[in-house]
């Protein structure tokens, strides 16, 4: 079988834990005898210092013709004074926009030898293992119109919260549908007691869930939700919530377990699906190989299940991952007592050895 892959490492840490990625990849083909065919292209940063725009041409096309796209972050401080549609951030809503990808889904689940990197007690988040379901392509950050415009005192800074019908209807059909191969309950956040667009929001998901009889909903406004995430993060399942709610509410529930730099995500649509770890470029840390690849690397698994329906490969990998913390090993952000503190490219590789170990 043979997978075509945009490759596409991006800014900051992605150039470093892109190559773990793809390590992973290749004792894959190995063990399982399959053949994927690496293909790269500039994206972010790294594209407007090669050809002055963020998202090229040649980068949109490859991601088109692949069966799969493989992400690993955009943006930094060196490209922030770029006027607003130039920056490294516009090729990720690119990307969603021309590939379709209107669900990004995002698990957060607690490795059970990382109870104690938690900031929160090991009883609240022990066993957490929950699936954030963001609408990708409507919502605050796409409504029209949005802008800064000039008043007598000064400026006016305007977006505009916008969602259809149909836009509702297919997020929540993702949702539900993972439900059912979980555990059977959607939690549908919005602030339906302030927005018109969370009214609209709550109704449509109440009608689609008629359809999902087996499926339990609960309708939770975001504020409240925030809180429960902290105060009880094992009452959830799936969230299936906005753009804009997702993209903070998501980020909170990946620190639950630990890191940040733990966890992946798949962003889903159209035939070609994006796979990303959450935690952006870091420049910060870049190019001192303490990054954490973990999220990159559990993103493979994430897209074989989904691109590739290879859900063996990807138990594997996941539970090479799981064996690799249980040996202690740690990069620095998830790193305690007792543990053995190893850098970006040791991670990459002791997860290589027990996905050979295994076979």
């Amino acid at each position: 079988m043979t997978m075509r892959i945009a490759v596409l490492s991006g800014d900051g840490i992605g150039r470093e834990i892109m190559p773990q990625a793809i390590g992973v990849l290749r004792e894959v083909e190995t063990i399982f005898g399959h053949h994927f065919e690496l293909l790269e292209g500039l994206v972010g940063g790294a594209a407007i210092d090669a050809v002055e725009e963020p998202l090229p041409k040649d980068t949109l096309d490859l991601a088109k013709q692949s069966d799969a796209v493989l992400l690993g972050a955009v943006g930094g401080p060196k490209w922030e004074n770029l006027p607003y549609h130039q920056r490294p951030e516009r090729a990720l809503l690119g990307l969603r926009e021309h590939l379709g990808l209107f669900a990004n889904l995002r698990p957060a689940r607690m490795y059970s030898a990382l109870v104690d990197a938690s900031t929160l007690k090991p009883e609240v988040v022990d066993g957490i293992d929950i699936l954030v379901v963001r609408e990708l392509t409507g919502g605050i950050y796409f409504g029209k119109p949005k802008g800064i415009e000039p008043t007598p005192t000064g400026q006016r800074g305007f977006n505009t919260e916008v969602y259809t019908t149909e836009e509702i209807v297919r997020i929540a059909e993702v949702a539900f549908e993972a439900a059912r191969k979980r555990r059977r309950l959607v939690t549908s956040v919005d602030k339906a007691n302030v927005l018109e667009s969370s009214e609209l929001w709550r109704r449509v998901v109440t009608e689609v869930h008629e359809r999902y009889p087996d499926v339990e909903l609960r309708h939770m406004y975001v504020d409240n939700c925030a809180m429960q995430l902290v105060r009880n993060p094992k009452q959830f399942d799936v969230i299936v919530t906005t753009n804009m709610f997702g993209d903070i509410l998501s980020d909170e529930a990946a620190m639950l377990t630990g890191s940040i730099g733990m966890l992946p995500s798949a962003s889903l649509g159209s035939s070609v699906g994006m796979y990303e770890p959450i935690h952006g470029s870091a420049p910060d840390i870049a190019g001192q190989n303490i990054a954490n690849p973990v999220g990159m690397i559990a993103s493979v698994a994430m897209m074989l299940t989904y691109s590739f329906d290879l859900r063996k490969e990807a138990d594997a990998i996941e539970q090479a991952i799981e064996r690799t913390l249980t040996r202690g090993y740690r990069t620095q952000d998830i790193a305690g007592p007792g543990t053995r503190v190893v850098g970006t490219r040791e991670m990459g590789e002791a997860i290589c050895r027990e996905l050979r170990a295994d076979a």
